[in-house]
């Protein structure tokens, strides 16, 4: 689509961010289906509910402007989720695996949280306030899911390291013995 002007560059990076809510919904779902640890598991659906209520606000920002979602390519997400899947399946360690699902999330989520940073100031540049402060909501939501996934991230790690620690703490009793 051609764009003329920042309404239509407007609508353009709304309905991006609408498009890429809905791809990234699936990604999640995707998640939470192969996803042995069940904590992942249980992050992913949690996101796709959260996703859920996302895709609503955006829904309500068009009602706003008065204005309907434009299509868009999607190759980015498309591409994502294809290197993601073949990626994964090279990977046949568990811990492993489940610290790539949660970096590619991480890295999915920070990429959403970078689009609704720049919409926010576009909607606020071009008089929608109201649609700014959906937005807002929309990003807090983004901002909280990624914390999350980095405290899962670390207890992951943690729990790995106590695993090995108490693995070379039993190896280094056995020995004294």
């Amino acid at each position: 689509m051609p764009v003329k002007n920042s309404k239509e560059m407007f609508l353009v990076m709304l309905s991006d961010v609408r498009q890429g809510a809905e791809r990234t919904g699936h990604f999640f779902q995707e998640i939470s289906e192969i996803a042995e640890d069940l904590d992942i598991k249980e992050a992913s659906e949690a996101r796709v509910f959260v996703n859920d209520k996302v895709l609503d606000t955006i829904d309500q920002c068009f009602k706003l402007i008065g204005e309907k979602p434009v299509k868009m390519s999607g190759h980015l997400y498309e591409a994502f989720a294809a290197e993601f899947r073949k990626e994964l399946a090279e990977i046949q360690n568990p811990t492993v695996r489940h610290w790539f699902i949660l970096a590619k999330a991480s890295q999915l989520m920070h990429l959403r949280i970078a689009e609704y940073k720049t919409l926010i100031a576009v909607a606020d540049l071009s008089g929608h306030y109201g649609v700014g402060v959906l937005l807002e909501s929309c990003l807090a939501d983004k901002l909280a899911l990624a914390e999350r996934t980095t405290r899962l991230i670390r207890n992951i790690t943690e729990v790995k390291l106590a695993e090995k620690l108490a693995v070379k703490s039993a190896a280094f009793r056995s020995q004294k013995s």
